[in-house]
């Protein structure tokens, strides 16, 4: 039994009748043959792996009155077939129609009183040149709550095959399924960490306070609070830059407006959803920041930026200021004592949507990224993490109600989500059958209508676009002019 950590509990108390935090992978295979059976041999590969996929085996156990965080432990009614569904588009079985089914999946809330994931076999879609026999799709849906981006890429790994000829585990199946706990006992606990957890919030305030104090005296947030100065105007910027020269306009950060500028997808969500996915070669989009140092994220953000540009001037709804992305930080160092648990913060970015040239974009997005991460060393946000294991847990749900609805009436922190998740750089292969493309899906919420998250699979970028289907009903032409953007950032770089 293990108890979910303080961020694990954010994610389930987040959710409502219209907003779901369930993150989901969708790939794209190949059938190896006419005769292959997707549904038979998912179902045989997850039964096999079972022991080595803990997030998939543990369903939640309640503290009665809600007075502590829940409990993770091993099912012992845990059933298969309840998870691993059989699902199809109709002839043509276009990728268009693969994408409108995916929204429909994903729209719904999951079952807490199961392991928190299904995961769908897709069949009918149409063959290709690269897959003459047909494809078929995986789409693995798991709640926030048990895994992040980073490790439910892990995960992945270990549902897939490195090698299309891959032997069964020797160990196939062994697991050991746990009996629920007492009710005087989860009180009991509860009582214990109610008294342990104002000392564990001063421990918390201390290290927040050396961790701040070390990080002003880093040169990235030395520099950041100088050409913070130097962009002061009016008298009091006169005095505090007496005998210092100004740096040019140009080289000021990119500081997010606060709260963010409001955008058709900054209100209210539907429980409806639009995905739109599409992929760009990793290779081309390396190579669109070479001349600049840009990194891939660097290019990543400038795309996006540059498409909601365009997509918002369509619609005669782009802000004069830029508008800001949040942007998910993975704390993972390998040597957490749990590997199936959230380890994520967030930093905050300005988007350079108020520049026209898609060259003065990139380098825009590059300084504020730097700018963001140099914020991010300065507070304690690699904290996040444990500070939200602080709240009594009633206290924690009612904050995330007063701050979605908070967000709903405007006053949004950023406009949207930009995720980038490196993955695996090696093919990967279910029961023989190749995975062409992993698709990232996440979860949209009241003020955050939009979600933008970027996987590197096989020399691949591929986009995964998530929206409030009211709000952004058109996805499908965002995520193009996202394409359109990453070849105009390579055409710049080859000219």
């Amino acid at each position: 039994m293990q108890q979910l950590s303080g961020l694990d509990a954010v994610f389930l108390a987040a959710e409502d009748d219209h907003q779901f935090t369930h993150i989901s992978q969708l790939v794209v295979l190949d059938r190896p043959d006419p005769d292959f059976e997707p549904f038979t041999a998912w179902r045989r590969q997850l039964a096999d792996r079972l022991h080595l996929l803990e997030p998939l085996r543990r369903r939640l156990v309640e503290v009665p009155f809600g007075l502590d965080h829940p409990y993770w432990i091993s099912d012992p009614d845990f059933d298969l077939d309840f998870h691993v569904r059989h699902s199809a588009v109709a002839p043509p079985g276009s990728d268009d129609q693969l994408d409108e089914l995916v929204g429909r999946l994903v729209a719904g809330p999951m079952d807490r009183d199961h392991p928190l994931w299904v995961s769908h076999v897709i069949e009918g879609l149409a063959p290709t040149e690269e897959s003459p026999h047909g494809r078929f799709a995986l789409l693995t849906m798991i709640h926030h709550a048990a895994i992040d981006g980073a490790s439910g890429a892990e995960l992945l790994t270990l549902m897939l095959d490195d090698s299309p000829d891959a032997e069964r585990p020797a160990d196939a199946g062994e697991w050991r399924p746990e009996d629920p706990p007492s009710y005087p006992g989860l009180v009991g606990r509860a009582a214990w960490h109610g008294v342990q957890r104002p000392g564990r919030a001063l421990l918390l305030a201390a290290k927040a306070g050396q961790q701040v104090a070390g990080a002003t005296r880093h040169p990235a947030v030395i520099d950041l609070a100088d050409r913070i100065r130097n962009t002061l105007r009016g008298q009091l910027g006169a005095v505090l830059n007496l005998g210092r020269a100004r740096d040019a306009d140009v080289s000021s950060p990119r500081l997010p407006a606060t709260p963010a500028p409001v955008t058709p997808f900054n209100a209210p969500i539907s429980r409806y959803r639009r995905f739109a996915r599409r992929s760009v070669p990793l290779d081309e989009v390396k190579a669109a920041g070479k001349d600049n140092d840009a990194t891939v994220n660097d290019v990543v953000v400038a795309a996006c930026a540059g498409a909601l540009r365009a997509y918002l001037l369509e619609h005669d709804a782009l802000p004069g200021a830029p508008l800001s992305a949040m942007i998910p930080v993975s704390l993972r160092t390998g040597e957490e004592p749990d590997r199936w648990t959230n380890r994520v913060s967030a930093t905050v970015a300005s988007l350079p949507t108020d520049l026209d040239d898609p060259a003065a974009r990139l380098s825009a997005a590059h300084r504020a990224l730097d700018t963001a991460k140099a914020v991010f060393a300065a507070s304690p946000g690699a904290l996040a993490p444990e500070g939200a294991g602080l709240g009594v847990p009633a206290l924690t749900t009612l904050i995330s109600r007063v701050t979605t609805r908070t967000a709903a009436r405007g006053l949004v922190p950023f406009n949207v989500i930009i995720s980038n998740v490196p993955g695996p750089q090696e093919p990967l292969y279910m029961a023989g059958a190749r995975a062409r493309h992993y698709f990232p899906v996440s979860a949209v919420a009241d003020g955050q209508g939009l979600n933008i998250t970027v996987q590197s699979y096989d020399g691949s970028v591929d986009i995964g676009l998530v929206s409030c289907a009211r709000l952004v009903p058109d996805l499908h032409r965002l995520v193009d002019l996202i394409v359109a953007e990453f070849h105009t950032l390579h055409e710049l770089a080859s000219s």
